[in-house]
């Protein structure tokens, strides 16, 4: 058992940042992968990023590639994705997920056993 419990969202203009944080607490192993899809009105849910507990190795979505940033601190068992440059095609809930699943299926949503509540982000133009 693994509960996520998500803070950080919230409205901005294009081209600001937010963070979102992700306090993880229960049960957690080794090969634990963590991340963040989002999923936006009328759409499916889309991959964001993902890292891996031990080592840190991370993935990333193309369309955020190079904008946001995962990240963990594993003493708070707290992930992180700092979004920079923010656009309103990023405007949607956004969902902390753990999975005990391996780095080359992060981005299969299947994968992910635990999710968060969601956090709204809107950027507006």
């Amino acid at each position: 058992q693994v509960q996520l419990v998500e803070s950080g969202g919230g409205s901005v203009k294009a081209g600001d940042s937010l963070r979102l944080s992700c306090a993880a607490s229960g049960r957690t192993f080794s090969e634990q992968l963590m991340g963040w899809f989002r999923q936006a009105p009328g759409k499916e849910r889309e991959f964001v990023a993902a890292i891996t507990w031990t080592g840190g190795i991370k993935d990333y979505a193309d369309s955020v590639k190079g904008r946001f940033t995962i990240s963990r601190d594993n003493a708070k068992n707290t992930v992180y994705l700092q979004m920079n440059s923010l656009k309103p095609e990023d405007t949607a809930v956004y969902y902390c997920v753990c999975a005990l699943a391996p780095y080359s299926r992060a981005r299969d949503s299947r994968m992910y056993d635990y999710w968060g509540q969601g956090t709204q982000v809107t950027v507006s133009s």
